[in-house]
């Protein structure tokens, strides 16, 4: 279902590719008078269907299309997943990005560490601020959410007023930053909001999300109870939680050491900004076995299990400078993001198989959301009064639930939209009126790979296969020189398989005995379609089978 957008010309559009099959990963367009403005660019993190990718950004291959007409990238608030792809994208669309002062800074730190030859020019807009870019009129709004300068975008037109709320959440006691602007949200909810596209993360949440104020109470109790060594892992990015933890090992008499990049990265930007004391001080990672246990909390990356992060080597036994042992305490002071539970219950199982005491939100009130429960929903509806609710920022099921919401609440139009669905934003006719390409693209390495490519479709058949190697000398008749040699890593052991490993060697063998002279690509593929059959019969299995021929 094409979309001709010159038709669409004067009429306002919205164009989610990330966000809006899933929880992260945000990345939204809106069209107005053919000209085009992006609100976040983020990233997300791959499953087990993607072997050694660790993270995905959205597929932006429509915006090569409108390239020309895109006039800006409006970033939210410096979390990875709203602006972690602008480092991997940008080359591609190349248009002006703005954002509040926290989040230009934290930007910038990662755009350093990029490797980008030519960098984006970034506008520091301050928070409850307002710019005019081409036919868009945008005021900036102060929401609270787990890291500063938060900002909703209200984005008027002469169609009408889109409330693009970001993520958020309603904190009377934020610890970092103001509390969510009430008055300008009911300002623009007197009858001027045409649409709100609004997060949908806990739509199955009843009632608030809670206070970090609270937060911070329980992990100062529960930090100067521990003994030994203690390690804390939370969102790198948020900041309150960061700033809790601090002073937490601070009042039990520990000194903090930041382990992972990203902790290093939101602390310069803090620090740049005036979130954090330029007196708070860290020792160094390698300083952490030389301090007694009991004076030393280390503040690490890894909440979400993440493979090359610090406490998933930790726990693995193969970080360069930390090790635990029995009766140390690692606490997880954040929750699973969906899609995660696995890796995070392998680190907590290696961590427990070591005598170390493992502490989630589960026994001890040491973590809250940043995003709204359905009590906050149903109060940022009675603020804002839509005539339109387009959810986002989460799977399907969470963007069903959350439209049942809003309907529930007296909004009259809603639209479940998804990645790569256009939506219309007209009073009366708001709806999907086609589809654009949308996907993901997977990060590997430093290389951008499509997700449904033939690399990634080699390597799961590799990780569920397995391979054979198959070797042979031939000399000018077409004649064995020696035994075939055969390896097959992932599919036989070497030592417990070999009497079967010399029986597939002898067919070959057989198979090329009194062969008439052919060319190379001939035999190596009657010597793929023999051990295709084999393999079938014997293990029913499909591996990748790789035959390489010398000639003598």
């Amino acid at each position: 279902m094409t979309v001709n957008f010159s038709q669409y010309h004067s009429q306002l559009l919205f164009v989610p590719l990330g966000g809006s099959n899933e929880i992260g990963m945000n990345l939204n367009l809106y069209q107005f008078e053919g000209k085009w403005l992006m609100v976040d660019c983020g990233i997300g993190f791959a499953n087990d269907s993607l072997p050694g990718v660790e993270i995905i950004v959205p597929d932006i291959s429509f915006i090569a299309e409108i390239k020309k007409n895109l006039l800006a990238l409006v970033i939210t608030h410096a979390h990875e997943d709203h602006l972690g792809a602008v480092p991997y994208l940008w080359d591609e669309f190349e248009c002006p990005v703005y954002a509040t002062p926290f989040t230009a800074s934290f930007l910038k730190h990662k755009l350093a560490e990029s490797g980008l030859m030519k960098k984006p020019t970034i506008t520091s807009m301050l928070p409850g601020s307002s710019v005019k870019i081409g036919p868009f009129a945008l005021e900036l709004i102060e929401l609270t959410h787990s890291i500063p300068e938060m900002q909703a975008v209200a984005i008027t037109t002469p169609k009408g007023v889109i409330m693009h709320t970001g993520d958020w959440k309603f904190d009377a006691d934020p610890l970092i930053g103001p509390v969510s602007n009430y008055d300008m949200l009911t300002k623009y909810g007197d009858g001027k909001v045409l649409a709100m596209v609004c997060d949908s993360t806990n739509v199955f949440v009843e009632g608030e999300s809670g206070s970090e104020a609270e937060v911070r109470k329980h992990l100062v109790e529960l930090i100067g109870k521990c003994k030994q060594r203690v390690v804390v892992t939370t969102f790198a990015s948020n900041l309150a939680r960061v700033a809790t933890i601090i002073l937490a090992a601070q009042e039990a008499g520990r000194v903090v050491a930041l382990a992972g990049r990203s902790l290093h990265r939101v602390v310069a930007a803090a620090k740049e900004s005036g979130y954090l004391s330029n007196d708070a001080e860290f020792i160094n990672e390698r300083e952490v076995m030389n301090i007694p246990k009991q004076d030393v909390l280390v503040l690490c990356t890894g909440c979400q299990g993440e493979p090359r992060a610090a406490l998933t080597r930790i726990a693995r036994g193969e970080h360069p400078n930390i090790r635990l042992t029995p009766r140390d305490t690692v606490i997880f002071s954040s929750r699973k993001i969906p899609g995660n539970e696995m890796k995070i219950n392998n680190v907590n199982n290696r961590l427990i198989q070591n005598g170390v005491e493992v502490i989630t939100d589960k026994d001890y009130f040491i973590h809250v959301s940043g995003h709204p429960a359905r009590e906050e929903l149903k109060r940022m509806y009675q603020m804002v009064r839509p005539h339109i609710a387009v959810p986002t920022h989460g799977e399907p099921r969470h963007l069903h639930e959350h439209a049942k919401l809003a309907k529930s609440l007296g909004v009259a139009e809603t639209v479940e939209a998804y990645n790569g669905a256009v939506v219309l934003l007209e009073q009366g006719e708001a709806s999907v009126i086609g589809k654009v390409q949308a996907g993901y693209v997977a990060i590997d390495g430093t290389s951008l790979i499509p997700t449904d490519g033939e690399i990634i479709r080699m390597r799961r058949k590799l990780r569920d296969d397995g391979v054979v190697f198959v070797s042979i000398a031939l000399g000018k008749a077409g004649e064995l020189k020696a035994p075939p040699q055969l390896a097959a890593p992932g599919l036989l052991d070497a030592m417990e398989d070999k009497e079967l490993m010399a029986q597939w060697r002898a067919e070959i063998a057989s198979m090329l005995e009194g062969r008439a002279r052919t060319g190379d690509e001939q035999i190596k593929e009657q010597i793929r379609m023999s051990l295709r059959k084999l393999i079938k019969r014997e293990l029913d299995k499909k591996p990748v089978i790789e035959v390489q021929i010398l000639r003598l």
